[in-house]
């Protein structure tokens, strides 16, 4: 009885573990790399919008506009190296608020009592593995501001 176990199934010794590691190399690495450039687009997401917000809350509490934009530039700089994505790809740009980001960077805040405007906040999104040169991922945020009507600036 041993010998014919030997004889018929004596071969499979071992096939299982590398049938798992085969079956591991093609399903899980893909899936790690999946999750891994979902993420990094959440943190894109995130950090444009939380950009937009800051940097329109640090605008409408400034003395003048000029101290304002400093302001905006940097709060926006804060809140997207908060999300782990680097500084230099974030570009802050102002709208009328009835229109969307596409019409930013034409409009300059002028920080008038009860002025409203759209602060938008463009960061460049980089997927993990992928060269330098492949950076069309953008993500946008926006953020509506109205500066306080009962201010003396």
């Amino acid at each position: 009885m041993r010998w014919l176990r030997a004889r018929l199934g004596g071969g499979e010794r071992g096939s299982a573990l590398v049938e798992f590691v085969f079956v591991a190399l093609v399903v899980f690495v893909p899936l790690v790399y999946v999750v891994a450039g979902f993420s990094a687009v959440q943190r894109g997401v995130f950090a444009s919008t939380a950009a937009a917000r800051e940097a329109g809350r640090a605008l409408a509490t400034a003395p003048d506009v000029a101290t304002g934009l400093a302001r905006a530039q940097r709060a926006a700089q804060l809140a997207v190296e908060d999300q782990s994505v680097e500084a230099t790809d974030v570009r802050v740009a102002y709208a009328p608020a009835d229109a969307g980001c596409d019409a930013a960077g034409a409009y300059a805040p002028s920080l008038l009592p009860g002025e409203e405007f759209s602060v938008c906040a463009t960061v460049t999104v980089r997927i993990p593995l992928l060269p330098e040169f492949v950076d069309a991922n953008t993500a946008t945020g926006q953020f509506v501001v109205e500066t306080d009507r009962y201010v003396d600036r």
